[in-house]
């Protein structure tokens, strides 16, 4: 999928608090500021975690067949929609858990809702 540079979406992604500072400074060094006159604008709070691997996963934490639970930060950030792949891509390089849950939701910037 190709998207335009006017196109905008918040990626949303669940990571374990050790990883928070190499994500946020890599995914900032290959997207393109949203907001002009800043940087690395990624928004983070704690939250819990909880899954069960399943046979056949290779979890980065747990056991198969018991529930696990996590303290983990919620990163949240803007991009454009040309960024948007190679953001996706630098999450998952980083993430150590074997299926990171990566939400994408398009967005309308707020300067396209005041200024006609």
């Amino acid at each position: 999928m190709e998207f335009g540079d006017d196109e905008m979406f918040k990626i949303s992604v669940s990571v374990p608090q050790e990883y928070l500072e190499r994500m946020m400074d890599a995914v900032d060094g290959i997207i393109d500021p949203v907001y002009p006159g800043y940087r690395r604008t990624f928004s983070y709070f704690p939250v819990k975690g909880t899954w069960i691997p399943l046979e056949g996963s290779s979890p980065f934490k747990g056991t198969v067949g018991r529930t696990e639970t996590a303290d983990e930060m919620q990163l949240e950030f803007i991009v454009r929609g040309k960024d948007l792949k190679d953001a996706v891509n630098e999450i998952v390089n980083i993430h150590p858990y074997e299926e990171p849950a990566i939400d994408i939701v398009r967005i309308y910037p707020w300067k396209d809702v005041v200024h006609e």
